[in-house]
């Protein structure tokens, strides 16, 4: 029998042609078990951490854990439409989310997906939700103010681009307030906000969207919304879609972008849920092992790029609520280490009428010294010590002992330095303003008036600026410098207010 290679060579092609692959199980896999949102799968061999699985009723799922012959999943979606048995495939994609300008005003889930009734978004962009922060040589160091327009926090506490300012303090201190009035102060600024709502009643997510649409700050901000009612998976993944729509901005657009997480104790909480259902084991406080991981790649997001990369930032001011005053907890000593430091809300000082209830002694700023303005930075200087020598001295002086006179001028000082840190919510202070009223009260000049008018000083003080003296703020703001001018109209004009604010009081 004599063998033909050309007929061998058919066989063979006709052979792989007609071929079907084994290896559907690597591809396709079975539910095998579902509870709160996680999901373990038999098959899918080659699955892989962070993929996107697809499953019945158009639901996507996020591999998380990778075990012998089964894989962990979080579902991003209705986890009460899946049974056991249903099919699972893999898409080989990561998870994604859209991006771009035209989320700008809207209010998003963590999926991207618009839920405030006004329409699809017409975005075809995305970006995967995992990325790995910028490195040392794409980095610049912090050196331009974000301003807060929080006197107490731009004076002693400042906050510069592409910062990572960690806000604590126990339930209802006014953290969300200190976030919301800073996105307003951005409104006319050209800085990109995303506020992320992680965990929160969808009452108080349309409370914000109402503040900031009266402020007109709506414009440039977006709202990524995780309800308490979602699945453990959607809020996790919430700040991570925050950070990458930022990220969109400040790559692309060169943008300086930020970024609020209200809070980080949820979405800890959210995390410790998902990785329990997963039995991976339980550390301190039940947290997982890698939970400090989870919010260091998380905040190392936050940057500012260098001058090559077009030098856009993304600020990050994380919140964490603490439990009867408790900084020492877990999560919060976390947060507190990858930050690049903290403003600290004390209950007490809120219940006594200090709003915004900054604790100076425990407030620290570790990088946005470089970002404040110069002639801002001359006033404010002295005032962290001076208040920290008030309130020793306030202390002292409870014991009714006899004061010198020396000691009743600090005292004196130090009540109105209070009252001039003293301020509204959602009235947030442009830094000219702000500085005119910082240099009023270290200069000197408010030593004679009554402690409860000092209030009512510096806003018609402010008034009688506007009215008079109506480019004193913006050239503060724009030279930037206390030049010898600018110090003599400012010494001008608190004298001339001053007269006739003392002549009505009398």
């Amino acid at each position: 029998m004599q063998i033909k290679p050309e007929e061998i060579t058919k066989i063979i092609k006709e052979q792989i042609q007609g071929f079907e692959s084994g290896d559907k199980q690597k591809s396709v896999g079975y539910v095998t078990t579902v509870a709160d949102g996680i999901v373990s799968i038999y098959g899918l061999e080659s699955a892989m951490v962070g993929e996107l699985l697809e499953f019945p009723n158009d639901i996507y799922g996020m591999v998380l854990n990778l075990n012998t012959g089964s894989v962990g999943c979080a579902l991003m979606g209705d986890f009460t439409k899946i049974r056991e048995g249903d099919e699972v495939k893999s898409t080989g994609q990561v998870m994604s989310v859209p991006v771009g300008k035209e989320l700008l005003g809207r209010v998003v889930n963590p999926l991207g997906q618009p839920i405030d009734g006004k329409g699809p978004i017409a975005t075809s962009r995305t970006r995967p939700v995992e990325k790995i922060a910028a490195g040392i040589i794409d980095r610049k160091h912090v050196h331009e103010p974000m301003q807060t327009g929080i006197k107490a926090i731009d004076a002693m506490v400042p906050v510069g681009r592409g910062q990572r300012e960690l806000i604590i303090g126990d339930r209802q201190t006014g953290k969300t307030a200190i976030a919301i009035d800073t996105i307003i102060n951005q409104k006319d600024t050209g800085v990109i906000s995303i506020y992320v709502a992680i965990g929160q009643k969808m009452s108080t997510v349309a409370n914000v969207v109402r503040i900031l649409e009266e402020h007109d700050a709506l414009k440039n901000t977006i709202i990524v919304a995780s309800s308490g009612a979602d699945p453990a998976p959607l809020t996790y993944l919430a700040p991570f879609t925050g950070i990458t729509m930022a990220e969109e901005f400040m790559y692309e657009d060169k943008a300086a972008c930020l970024i609020v997480y209200d809070d980080l104790s949820k979405h800890a909480v959210a995390y410790r849920e998902m990785s329990l259902l997963l039995k991976r084991p339980p550390g301190r406080e039940a947290y997982p092992g890698d939970v400090f991981y989870l919010h260091s790649r998380l905040l190392e997001r936050a940057v500012k790029l260098s001058d090559e990369l077009g030098a856009g930032s993304i600020t990050a001011l994380p919140i964490i609520e603490t439990q009867a005053s408790d900084v020492s907890a877990y999560i919060p000593t976390n947060v507190i280490s990858i930050t690049d430091g903290q403003i600290y809300l004390n209950i007490d000082l809120f219940n006594s009428g200090q709003r915004p209830a900054i604790d100076v002694g425990l407030s620290v700023s570790r990088v946005g010294g470089d970002a404040q303005i110069k002639a801002y930075k001359k006033v404010a200087g002295t005032l962290r010590l001076d208040l920290a020598q008030y309130r020793e001295l306030a202390a002292f002086a409870q014991f009714g002992s006899d004061l010198d006179e020396a000691t009743q001028k600090q005292l004196a000082r130090g009540e109105r330095t209070l009252q001039i840190l003293k301020q509204g919510q959602y009235v947030p202070l442009h830094v000219g303003y702000q500085t005119l009223s910082i240099y009023a009260v270290t200069s000197g000049q408010l030593d004679d008036i009554p402690v409860n008018k000092i209030c009512d000083f510096e806003v018609e003080y402010h008034e009688f600026i506007a009215r008079k003296y109506s480019t004193l703020a913006k050239d503060i703001e724009a030279k930037k410098e206390m030049t010898s001018d600018i110090k003599t109209a400012v010494d001008k004009s608190l004298s001339e207010f001053k007269q006739e604010f003392l002549a009505k009081l009398n």
